[in-house]
């Protein structure tokens, strides 16, 4: 196209038509006029993102590249594809590791809460709703997924369908600022709600402005009407800080969320919400705290009449009596100077 004052009239008309739709999307939210063309985008381009996943797959170019080394006649080129070959599925060996327990620890997740779920894969980072924190996952209408079913993994909240298309879905991650889910916590069951911070931590605001809160404090979901779009008992993760109160109504607190979401793989999509609440149930065990060792100073008295100290570990002690049977001993301050003050 020639530089002329009309294409550059239909530059600038296009940048403001884009500016505008973006103006209308983000204002219309989950009711946007825009939705519907977003999910023919997802129909359309949905098998496209599927296809370019399975052909950057290292099983299978492993596999193509066994395939077609027969096929050539210099020795050398042949060795080489081989050897790449070779590399490729010792790698893809480690992922499917990986993905095997990734699997396993989701689907223990599901059977302590009761989730039906739908195994997926994460095949895309990002979707075409401009700078939000999303994933494309290759599950859609087809295998029952639907809007603002929960998305979890085996350490906890993904996040929520938003977009379906026939074989993909697109899934809004638990720390984009504009998702919000209820919570509860652990020990208190003090309710508030979490934000997306991006790759800062979760902040949560506690109804209860004067709750006690402490560092490690665990959260789950509260769960939504219906169960959508969330389902109760999935973990959140854990207080990383707490502000002071301050006399406030509320309580700012930030959570440290379970998923790492810019390290999606195998995810799951309840499509089946719990009969009753799990609570706490779905939550790992708390670690065991080490024990402390402990140091007993026992004094006893000398033949010359001098008192000596002598630090025991709390399991081994032994006892000296005197004559009439009591047991003298003194605090650390008299161990360490010698002297037993009357």
């Amino acid at each position: 196209m020639r530089d002329t004052k009309e294409s550059r009239l239909l530059l600038v008309l296009l940048i403001a038509i884009a500016f505008a739709l973006i103006t209308v999307d983000i204002r219309g939210g989950e009711e946007s006029p825009v939705d519907g063309a977003r999910q023919a985008a997802a129909a359309v381009f949905g098998p496209v993102e599927n296809g370019v996943a399975s052909a950057v797959d290292p099983v299978g170019n492993a596999i193509g590249a066994i395939r077609d080394s027969g096929e050539r006649h210099d020795r050398i080129s042949v060795l080489e594809r081989e050897n790449a070959a070779l590399k490729a599925r010792l790698g893809s060996d480690d992922r499917n590791r990986s993905r095997v327990r990734q699997l396993d620890s989701m689907l223990k997740k599901a059977a302590n809460g009761q989730y039906g779920i739908k195994g997926a894969e994460v095949i895309a980072i990002g979707a075409a709703q401009g700078f939000s924190w999303t994933v494309t996952i290759d599950a859609g209408s087809a295998d029952g997924i639907q809007r603002d079913m929960t998305v979890l993994n085996g350490d906890g909240l993904v996040g929520r369908v938003t977009t379906v298309g026939p074989n993909t879905a697109t899934v809004l991650l638990a720390n984009d600022p504009d998702f919000t889910v209820g919570t509860r916590m652990e020990r208190t069951d003090e309710l508030g709600f979490a934000t997306g911070q991006g790759d800062r931590p979760l902040s949560v605001q506690l109804l209860n402005g004067k709750a006690k809160v402490r560092k490690g404090d665990r959260l789950v979901t509260f769960g939504s009407q219906a169960d959508k779009p969330f389902v109760p008992g999935v973990p959140v993760g854990e207080v990383v800080r707490v502000d002071p109160s301050g006399g406030a109504l509320t309580r700012n607190i930030f959570v440290r969320p379970y998923a790492a979401f810019t390290k999606l793989d195998i995810v799951g999509v309840v499509v089946q919400a719990p009969r009753t609440d799990p609570r706490d149930m779905v939550l790992p065990p708390k670690p065991k705290p080490t024990p402390t060792p402990t140091v007993t100073v026992t004094v006893t008295p000398s033949a010359d009449g001098d008192t000596q100290a002598r630090s025991q570990g709390s399991e081994e002690r032994e006892e000296e009596r005197e004559p009439g049977g009591e047991t003298p001993q003194a605090d650390s301050t008299e161990a360490v100077t010698g002297r037993n003050d009357e």
